[in-house]
This record gives C-alpha cells, structure tokens and sequence, in this order.
C-alpha cells in the first residue's frame, strides 16, 4: 500500500511542509530507500543521518540539518511514538479467506490444514494435521510440518527442513512505543521470517517476524523446543540452540554458535562465530567468536569458574 506523505502527516497530526512524495513502507535509516520513512529517535544513530536514503524522515527539530537534502523532515519531539501510529498504516489486511495452495510432485496434505491466499509449496512436502499457513507462505522443497504448527503471512520456509509440533513462526515481534502518560502504542510489526535450508526447529518454539525486513534463522541450525526468537534477529549458519534458551530483538549470532540451555541475550547485539554460551549464560554485550562463556553477566568461561572457586573458598572460610 501507498499513501502520500501529506496523507501520513496529517494522519499523525504533524505538519508537513516539503515535496509530497509516495511512501510505501517504513524502514531504519541505513535500510530506507527514497520510497520509504524512517524516524531517528537514538542519538547512537546520528552518523547515519547524513548518509540515510529515506524520502521522509520522523526526527526532533534539533537534528533536522544532520539529514541530507533528498530527506523530507516530519518534526515530532515524540519520533518512536509516531513511528508506531505510522505502522499501522502499512499493517498487512488479514482475512479469513482461504484458497488451494499451489504445490508440486509429491506433496502430502492432511486434509485438515488450512490456507491463506498465495501459498507455494515445493516438491514432497508433508503437512500434518491442524496447521495453518497464512497468505504468501512459501515452503521449500521436502520440508515436513507436524501438527499443529503455525505459519504466519509471508513466512519463507527453505528445503529440507522439519518444524516441530505447536511452533509459531511469523506472530508479532514485543514492540511497543510509550506515551508520555506511560500507555503503550503497538509498533505494527511488518516484516517477516525467513528460515533457510536444513533447518529443524523443535516443538513450542516462537520465532517472531521482524518490525520491517525480516527476522533470519540461516541454513542448517537446529533448534530445540521451547525457544523464543525475537523480532529482527539474525540466527547464523549451523548454530545449535538448547531448550528454553531465549534471544532478544536484534541479536545477531555468528556462524556455529552454540547456547546452552536457559542462555538468553540481551538485545541490539552480536555473538561472534563459534562461539558457546554455557547453560543460564546471559549474553549483556557483545561477545567475541571462538570462545566459551558462562555466567550473568556473560564472562569467558575460565574466567567465571576461577570466580565460583574464590567465592566456593570465600564461604567455606566464613
């Protein structure tokens, strides 16, 4: 959907004094393209303000000479608020309305599943009882589905690949703008998920879609069950996930990491390639790859066991 910026400024009450371009979409400085808004509202940003492509810009009016002169200004003292009221303007219609999937040789459909509009399924998929796959869903080439599992619009699912009973992929990622009052906006999440080839996903995981691009989980990691993967993360090749570990909005883990079980992460930051958490690790910052770590905060492993020895003897003493 297309909506005039004029359109857009009015729709959150700001004024608008500029070129009266088409926006399509909402996206972040680096991403945006001449057809899309973005919003600035995190001074760690401000580097990208000169050099970002957006046609239209949600920023305070300090700021307004950083951007360059391709960007409309669409002043507001309150930019993360009006980014969420203009989500919902590019918010994806949902219906009830189901047509047959197109599919290719092979496939095996329980007669129970249901469709959205647009669906695409490769060669020999298997489809379990009770799932759902929303509008624009794609799944690849000898991928199984058990039971009960649920594909939101526009989730991309590779070859070869198996999704465990009662996953969710593609529901809505935690993004919530606050007023001033302390109420809660919700941020539209319009993106969506991409999983790659070869992978398998255990059962009860959620992998959310992303607030604009898509949430990734690359080819052949494996996840085990009760996993939560927030929105905009990005999962590096071949990684392994324990149960009920739990990534935060934006993390982006290497190729071959390895997180123990009950291992979270905070969010906005990276985990470098082959790297482990042990066990109950909480990743607070960004980690260097080809080590392990342990603990909470996440510290290199040697390190927090020489720590638990000295307090282990800091007890026995006292």
């Amino acid at each position: 959907m297309t909506y005039k910026l004029s359109k857009i400024a009015k729709e959150l009450q700001l004024q608008f004094d500029g070129e009266d371009i088409e926006i399509d979409g909402i996206h972040t400085l680096s991403e945006a393209t001449p057809t899309q808004l973005s919003f600035f509202n995190d001074t760690k940003y401000e580097a990208q303000l000169p050099l970002t492509r957006a046609g239209a810009v949600l920023i305070a009016e300090k700021y307004v000479a950083l951007l360059p002169e391709t960007a409309v200004a669409l002043i507001t003292d309150e930019p993360y608020l009006k980014l969420a009221e203009a989500s919902r303007l590019f918010a994806s219609a949902l219906s009830t309305q189901s047509e047959a999937p197109w599919q290719g040789e092979g496939c095996d459909i329980d007669a129970s599943v249901r469709f959205g509009k647009n669906v695409t399924l490769g060669d020999n998929v298997t489809i379990l009882a009770g799932c759902y796959l929303g509008d624009d869903v794609v799944v690849g080439d000898n991928t199984l589905l058990h039971p009960n599992v649920t594909l939101y619009h526009g989730t991309k699912i590779g070859s070869d690949c198996i999704v465990h009973s009662g996953t969710v992929i593609g529901c809505d990622g935690y993004g919530f703008a606050h007023t001033k009052r302390g109420e809660h906006v919700k941020i539209y999440q319009n993106g969506h998920v991409i999983i790659e080839d070869h992978v398998e996903i255990g059962a009860n995981c959620t992998i959310d879609r992303a607030v604009f691009g898509a949430t990734i989980i690359r080819k052949g990691t494996k996840l085990d069950n009760l996993i939560q993967i927030a929105h905009n993360c990005d999962v590096g090749e071949h990684s392994l996930m324990a149960a009920q570990v739990g990534l935060a909005g934006s993390t982006t883990l290497g190729r071959n990491v390895v997180m123990g079980g009950q291992s979270a992460t905070a969010g906005h930051l990276e985990v470098g390639a082959f790297a482990t958490i042990a066990g109950k690790g909480g990743v607070t910052k960004s980690l260097e790859g080809g080590k392990t770590y342990a603990g909470f905060p996440a510290i290199d492993i040697k390190l927090w066991r020489r720590m638990q020895a000295a307090l282990m003897r800091l007890v026995k003493k006292r």
